[in-house]
């Protein structure tokens, strides 16, 4: 009985983990995407390339 709560437990650790690992990845892409859409519409309401305030495309502050 031991032994197969053992196996049902480490079989439902992996999948929250893997499962967990596919909803960071996508998180993460998300976010990509919105800090460049974000930067988008920052460089069109000031008219500016940008340049000025950056370093290799991370922001000096």
């Amino acid at each position: 009985m031991k032994k197969i709560l053992r196996t049902s437990f480490l079989y439902v650790a992996a999948l929250a983990v893997l499962s967990s690992c596919n909803t960071t990845v996508g998180l993460g892409r998300d976010m990509r995407v919105l800090g460049t859409e974000m930067e988008k519409k920052a460089e069109q309401q000031t008219g500016g390339s940008g340049a000025e305030y950056q370093s290799g495309g991370a922001p000096v502050y």
